[in-house]
Parts: structure tokens; C-alpha cells; sequence
């Protein structure tokens, strides 16, 4: 058996405009069931990753069925088995495992992070029915007649997963899944692993700064204060255009940077398309002909994770913090467009690749991953996301500086571009290197008064009774500071 995702063009009209997404192809074709799923969810505006997530609990569900074929009647008794290998694994105590797939056991959370991800798939494929007008009827490989198969269970027998109905009361109460996985330990809030701030400054001057190519070293000293300085993604700092950096109005030597989405930002230069269309989507059709990162894939993939923008144009500014790294950035951007426009680029991005055979082409993940782990090799460190050294770990010590500072909740949720304030708790939670600095110190104040003579405490009747006996004595017949009663 063979089953694996490809990426695919698909053409769905006569207009020339295909649509590229992952597909599974196996040793009998492209799985066409799973490929409609895949453009409703493309249509629906899933991300990239997601999808991807879900072509991968697909496969996995693929994978066991052929390793296990005519083993299942019951579609149900499958998905037990199914989820019970994925927790167990599928090798033996002897080391032997006869199906072929050596699985080795997922964590509690992956699993039913597959289980969410079938349950979504089969219900698509139970909600669409077969044999409708605008589905007809074709001969399906033995891969999807499976798949159809199990999703007709549903249809026809409640539930593939087994939901349980009682007509008598509300069924959204009463629905419940029969195979919903085990409940995971709960976890903290994340620890937000900065990037250690001791040691930047030699990341930057030594790490960064000491690559032979000059122009190299501007590019990946600019990403790194827009990450460390200002808090950026990765991904956004990546997604930065040449024409989005200003010089402030009140100070030149400073800049204004605006990161924009490219599906609702707005073009630059107050552009429109020859329809009066201007976000930059349209803009990049029109002037280049290509789509947004966003829905690229493969390596000039990138993701947007905000949620809200900084103002109806569609963009996020930096707030630099200290606010002195926007000077530095202007400084360098100016020396660093000398060089960007030395280079032939049939595209607005900034930052580029100026190694053959890629000269001019837009900056990637890959290729920032593998430049920044040079520069940290350069002052004696390994890329370790434990320790904060990665890309990420500069946006946790800007959100940590922030807190550290005493910046209000409502600034830090607008400086990290976040829509709730809920999500900035991760910065505002002690580190376990706070927690094991505060309980250190607290350590040597309990062995610095151990040492010293302790004066016993005095305590009389009088002094005790003369507060706190309200309930039981309400007249002060016998407590109080003059008891009606008491002894004189």
C-alpha cells in the first residue's frame, strides 16, 4: 500500500485560476473524497497547519486499515482498536509487530487531537451524503470505499463514533461522543522561555554581526530587532515590504514600521487595481503575479497568527521597547535598502536571499532557522527552544520586559497585538527562574532568624479575651477589654 500528501493545483472552472493544497495520494490515485474536504476547508479559511493536521490523522487512519484489512466488520470496533494502537503502539513486548506500521505510543494529546480531527472528517463526509445531484455517483478506489463506507455507517446508524440519541430532551445535551479519548493532565501556562538578555548583545554583535556577507548581517540584524526589540512573530517579521518603513514625523532617525496582512491589508501608495480593488492581495496579482504567502506552500509558506490589527488598513506597527532600538533599526534599514536595491526582485519583500542560486528571492523559514542557528554558534551556543535560544524566545523576553517594567495590561496587550487579556498571562506568570530565585532568598532569611534568639512570646487571659468572643459573649459579661462579670 501506498499513501502519501502531495501538493496539488486544482482546477475547478474554465477562468485558468487553480487552487493549491495538499492532497493524498495513494498507489490507486488521489483520494478525491478527501480532496473536497481539503477545498471546503481551504474555502472556509482553515489554516495551512491545520489542514496538514488533518490530512495527517487521515493518513494514519489509512495506514491502519490496510495493515489490518478484513480484520473489521463493525466500522465502530475499528475506531476502538484504532485509538487504542495509537495510545499502546503497535510493536509487541517481543519487539516484533506483525502489522508493519511500528508505531510507537502518542501522548495522551495527540491522540485526541486525532480524534477531534476524524470526527470533523467523517462528519463532513456523513454530512454530505452520497449519490446526491451535486455529488454523483462514481466507482471509488478500495481506500475511499472504506472511508464512504464508514461515513454511511454514520449516517445510517447514528453515530461512527457512537452518538447516543434521546429525542425526549434536548439532543445537544444528550449527544455524546462514545470514543472521546482520555483526559490529559492539566498543564500550567506556559513558562514563556525567553531569550536569555544577557546574552543578546553578543548575539547580535558577534553571532549576527560577524557573518563575512555585510549584507547578510544587516538582513538578520533588522529580523532580530523587530523580534527582540518590538516583539514581532517570525512570521511577521518575514512578511515585512519594502515600502512599509517610515521615518517619524517627530524624530527622523526613528522609524515606523507597519507589518500588513496580505489578504485585508491595504496596497501601498494608495494603489488600485484596475477595478478599484486595494488590498494587497489584488496588488500582488496585479503587479507580480503572485498570491499572498499566507497561501502559499512549501517553503515560501507563512502564517499569520494575529487576531486584531493595529488599525483598519490591515497592519500591526512596532512599538519598540526601549524605544532606542528604533533608532538602531532606521540606521541600519537605510544602509540595508542600498543593498535590496542592488538586487534584481520581481517581488515587495524586504528581507531576501543573497546566496546563489536563490539571490532575490524572498526570505524563508528555513533559511532564517539555519542563519540563526550560525550566529548563535559563532558565540558558543546550540539553538535549544528549552532555553529560549530561538527565533520565538525574543517575543517571550519583550513580553517579559514589558511586565518586568511595570507597563500597563492594556499597553502590553496592545504592544504583543493581542485581542484579549487573557493571552498576555503567559508573561505575567512568575519563571521558574523567579520562583527558584524568590524561594532561595526566603531560604536564607529562615537561616538568618533561626540564628537569632527567639524572646518567648507572653500571652495572658486577659489580653486574649478582650477580642474575638463577640459571637459566644455578645453582652461582655465575661470578654472584652472591661467584662461586666469578670474579675476586676
Amino acid at each position: 500500500m501506498f499513501a502519501t500528501k502531495v501538493k496539488a493545483k486544482i482546477v475547478e472552472d474554465s477562468s485558468g485560476v487553480t487552487t493549491e493544497i495538499p492532497v493524498i495520494l495513494s498507489d490507486e490515485g488521489v483520494l478525491e473524497s478527501v480532496t473536497d474536504y481539503v477545498l471546503n476547508l481551504h474555502l472556509n479559511g482553515v489554516s495551512l497547519s491545520t489542514i496538514n493536521k488533518r490530512l495527517q490523522s487521515i493518513m494514519l487512519l489509512i495506514e491502519f486499515m490496510d495493515a489490518n484489512t478484513g480484520m473489521f466488520d463493525d466500522p465502530e470496533e475499528l475506531f476502538s482498536v484504532f485509538v487504542r494502537r495509537l495510545y499502546s503502539g503497535t510493536v509487541g513486548e517481543d519487539g516484533l509487530d506483525t502489522s508493519g506500521l511500528y508505531w510507537i505510543p502518542a501522548s495522551v494529546g495527540s491522540v485526541g487531537k486525532h480524534i477531534y480531527n476524524l470526527t470533523e472528517f467523517t462528519d463532513w463526509v456523513s454530512e454530505k451524503g452520497l449519490g446526491k445531484p451535486l455529488n454523483t455517483l462514481r466507482k471509488a478506489t478500495r481506500h475511499e470505499e472504506r472511508i464512504l463506507f464508514a461515513a454511511w455507517f454514520r449516517r445510517n446508524q447514528n453515530d461512527f463514533l457512537g452518538h447516543i440519541k434521546d429525542k425526549s430532551i434536548n439532543n445537544t445535551v444528550k449527544r455524546a461522543r462514545s470514543i472521546k479519548g482520555r483526559t490529559p493532565l492539566a498543564k500550567t501556562n506556559d513558562d514563556a522561555i525567553a531569550f536569555p538578555a544577557g546574552k543578546f548583545e553578543d548575539f547580535y554583535l558577534k553571532g549576527l554581526g560577524k557573518t563575512k556577507d555585510p549584507r547578510v548581517a544587516l538582513r538578520d540584524k533588522l529580523i532580530a530587532l523587530l523580534m527582540h526589540g518590538a516583539g514581532f512573530r517570525r512570521s511577521e517579521a518575514l512578511l515585512l515590504w519594502v515600502t512599509d518603513v517610515f521615518e517619524d514625523p517627530d524624530d527622523p532617525n526613528r522609524a515606523i514600521v507597519r507589518i500588513h496582512n496580505e489578504l485585508e491589508g491595504i496596497a501601498p501608495n494608495n494603489w488600485k487595481s484596475r477595478k478599484g480593488i486595494t488590498t494587497r492581495k489584488a496588488y500582488l496579482k496585479e503587479k507580480y503575479g503572485r498570491i499572498p504567502r499566507l497561501e502559499m506552500q512549501g517553503t515560501q509558506h507563512l502564517g499569520w497568527k494575529a487576531k486584531q490589527f493595529d488599525h483598519k488598513d490591515g497592519y500591526l506597527e512596532a512599538y519598540f521597547f526601549p524605544q532606542d532600538f528604533a533608532r538602531v533599526f532606521m540606521a541600519l534599514w537605510r544602509q540595508y535598502l542600498v543593498y535590496r536595491a542592488g538586487v534584481d526582485c520581481h517581488h515587495p519583500y524586504a528581507f531576501i536571499n543573497f546566496k546563489a542560486p536563490h539571490l532575490g528571492n524572498p526570505y524563508t523559514y528555513n533559511a532564517l532557522n539555519y542563519s540563526y542557528a550560525a550566529g548563535l554558534r559563532r558565540i558558543g551556543l546550540e539553538p535549544n527552544k528549552a532555553e529560549g535560544l530561538d527565533p520565538h524566545g525574543h517575543r517571550h523576553n519583550y513580553g517579559r520586559r514589558l511586565t518586568d517594567a511595570g507597563i500597563d495590561p492594556l499597553i502590553r496587550k496592545k504592544c504583543l497585538h493581542h485581542r484579549r487579556l487573557e493571552s498576555q498571562e503567559v508573561y505575567t506568570q512568575p519563571s521558574s527562574a523567579k520562583v527558584s530565585e524568590a524561594l532561595s532568598q526566603a531560604s536564607q532569611r529562615l537561616q538568618l532568624g533561626s540564628d537569632k534568639e527567639k524572646t518567648p512570646a507572653s500571652f495572658d487571659w486577659k489580653t486574649l479575651a478582650e477580642h474575638g468572643f463577640e459571637d459566644i459573649d455578645p453582652n461582655g459579661h465575661f470578654t472584652g477589654k472591661n467584662p461586666r462579670l469578670g474579675k476586676r
